[in-house]
Formats: structure tokens, C-alpha cells, sequence
């Protein structure tokens, strides 16, 4: 009998360009694009999905370069951090996809259009694809939780495990899912991810 071996889940978050009102607007004001300023990511044991790694990298957005002063309130990242730390998309996504392959990867929600929207908006044809991707909501809605209103750095909470980080930090919020991920399983959830 041949067993495959278990691969590892890549957990992420992102944050992105946003203005004050943006989010009931949909982003649908005039210039306004949800480029992604902020990746984080914990890699997570096949079985007991405790962190083994971590990733953050700040991205320059390209269209709107100026963070608004709406997005440093509610996440802390600054115009002087990303000109300081800050790379290009095309290189951050490139180096997220090789710290999660070979996947999957999973988010509280769909982050995974948000990247597919950054590279239509900048033309990236040529960068390699997501590992398969996992949306955890519909998981935590099937083991009871009520998630309306809910966010990402809200998860660990509402499933009763520890949450130290920054609301709105995508390493943090990332964290986040992944504690309660953890204690959910835990409990004797049936697996996020089948393999």
C-alpha cells in the first residue's frame, strides 16, 4: 500500500488599499483598487496544526502609492514602513506562492480573489498559479459559529483560543485563523483539509 505524505496548510491574510466608506462602497469609488499593501502567512503541521513557519512581506501598491491615513488606523502600516520594507507585487506574490507550495492555502474568506484581482489589474499573466485554495468560513459555520460581522483577527475568539496580535496585522490575522483552526480541530472537528 502506498500512502502520500501529508502536505502542510499555508494560512494567510492580506491587507489592502482601502479608504474611509470604501468597504460599503465595494471599492467601487473613482481610483479605488484593493492593491495589496501587506501579505502574512503561518505554514501549519499536516496534523496538528501548529505553526511551523511564518511569512510577511509590505507591497508598494502601484496605482494608489500613497497609503490613506483610513488604512494606518485600522492596521498600522505606514507610508514610511512600505517605502522602507515595501516590494512590488509581482515579487511578493512570487515569494508567497514558493513559501506555500506546494499547498494548499487557505483565508478567512476569499483573499484568493484578491490576489487574482492584483494580477489582472497589473497584467501579471505569467505568475505562477495559487496552490489550491480553502475559504475556512463555510468550515467554522459547519461546527456552529456565528461569523457575521466577523474578520479574520476575530477567529481565535469566537473559537475560544488565544489571540495576542494586532487586529488588521495579516501576520497577525493570520495567526489568528490558524488558533482557531487549531482549537477547533481540537474539539473533533472533521478536517479542514482532506489529502
Amino acid at each position: 500500500m502506498v500512502t502520500c505524505p501529508q502536505i502542510p496548510l499555508t494560512v494567510f491574510d492580506l491587507e489592502f488599499t482601502a479608504w474611509e466608506g470604501s468597504m460599503a462602497r465595494r471599492w467601487l469609488g473613482p481610483g479605488e483598487f484593493t492593491e495589496v499593501v501587506q501579505i502574512g502567512a503561518v505554514k501549519l503541521d499536516a496534523v496538528t496544526y501548529e505553526e511551523a513557519a511564518s511569512f510577511e512581506v509590505l507591497v508598494k501598491p502601484r496605482l494608489n502609492p500613497a497609503i490613506s491615513g483610513y488604512l494606518t488606523r485600522l492596521t498600522g502600516i505606514t507610508n514610511a514602513e512600505v517605502a522602507a520594507r515595501g516590494v512590488d507585487f509581482a515579487d511578493a506574490y512570487r515569494r508567497f506562492v514558493e513559501f506555500a507550495s506546494p499547498g494548499p492555502i487557505a483565508a478567512f474568506g476569499r483573499d484568493d480573489l484578491i490576489f487574482l484581482a492584483n494580477l489582472r489589474l497589473y497584467g501579471l499573466k505569467d505568475a505562477p498559479p495559487l496552490p489550491a485554495y480553502i475559504n475556512v468560513i463555510p468550515w467554522l459555520i459547519a461546527q456552529g459559529f456565528d461569523l457575521k460581522g466577523k474578520h479574520a483577527c476575530d477567529v481565535a475568539a469566537v473559537a475560544g483560543a488565544e489571540f495576542s496580535g494586532r487586529a488588521h496585522n495579516a501576520l497577525d490575522d493570520a495567526r489568528s485563523v490558524a488558533a482557531g483552526i487549531r482549537s477547533v480541530a481540537a474539539r473533533g472537528a472533521p478536517p479542514l483539509v482532506r489529502l
